[in-house]
Formats: C-alpha cells, sequence, structure tokens
C-alpha cells in the first residue's frame, strides 16, 4: 500500500543512504585534519591527512576502512622519536609506511604493506611519524629516503606518546 506515510519513510531511509554513502565520500577531505606535501625530487605533492595523535587514534588507524582517496593519508604522531612497529591487523588496504623523524624527513619506507597481515613492519631506527598513503602512492610520487612532509604538526611537541 502507497500511503503518505509510506513515501515518507522511503524518502527518509533514501536520504540516509545517501548522506552516509556521501560522508564515506568525503571521509578525507572534509575530515581531514590538514593538508599537507610531500616534497620529493619529483616535485611536491599535495596529500589530505588525517592526524593520528593519541593513543587510541594510533591503536586504531585505519583499521575497517574499504578504501581511501588516492591523495590522502593517515600522519601518526608519536610525541617523541623512538623505534616505531605497525602492523596491518584489521586493515584492509594496502599501505605504504612512510617512517620520518621529528623534521618530516622521511628515514624509511615499507612499499605495499599486505592487508590483514600480522606481520611487524619496523622503522629501522628511531621515528616521530609514520605517514600511511595507499599502496603505490610513494613510487607514483616518487617518494625516497631524505625526502619531506611539510604539515601544520610537523615539529610541534602535540601527541600523547
Amino acid at each position: 500500500m502507497d500511503t503518505k506515510a509510506g513515501r515518507g519513510l522511503k524518502s527518509v531511509a533514501l536520504g540516509l543512504v545517501v548522506a552516509l554513502g556521501l560522508g564515506a565520500a568525503t571521509l578525507f577531505s572534509a575530515g581531514a585534519d590538514a593538508a599537507g606535501t610531500l616534497v620529493t625530487r619529483s616535485g611536491e605533492h599535495r596529500v589530505d591527512i588525517e592526524v593520528a595523535d593519541t593513543p587510541d587514534e594510533r591503536e586504531h588507524g585505519l583499521m575497517n576502512r574499504q578504501s581511501m582517496p588516492a591523495d590522502a593519508g593517515m600522519l601518526f604522531d608519536f610525541g617523541i622519536d623512538r623505534p616505531v612497529t605497525m602492523w596491518m591487523k584489521n586493515t584492509y588496504l594496502p599501505l605504504d609506511m612512510v617512517f620520518m623523524d621529528a623534521s618530516g624527513t622521511v628515514t624509511h619506507i615499507a612499499v605495499n604493506a599486505q592487508p590483514l597481515s600480522l606481520d611487524l613492519i619496523e622503522s629501522d631506527g628511531p621515528v616521530r611519524y609514520v605517514l600511511e598513503l595507499n599502496g603505490g602512492a610513494a613510487a607514483r610520487y616518487g617518494l625516497k629516503v631524505g625526502d619531506r612532509l611539510k604539515h601544520p604538526l610537523v615539529g610541534k611537541s602535540s601527541a600523547t606518546p
């Protein structure tokens, strides 16, 4: 039976589905904490960056996400330079992990980390930040050790170790 109430519920349900879809699509553009710039030998590359700077945010990271826009990433701030170990538990996206010191200089890159793997990915020395990008992005940007991230957070002491 097609009643006014029934049509109203269908409209609300459709609106909710559209809103959820748009919310997922704009997660990084509207929800990004700040844009950053990867400065490489091939040029400067803008990246929309979501920041994980609390213990809970760092623990959860990109877990359970099914997609991420091509020029987006998540920046983990550990508050101090220290050896860092990452993993891909409950992470469905292949990721490049860019390890950086307090100045934002790249010290190590782990490429195409395998989704859902429990293998440990080490920083190969003390780092302050890790930038997670879609798998293959580091190569697309021409990112190498010694390149740098410019971001409002880099160089500040805002994280809770």
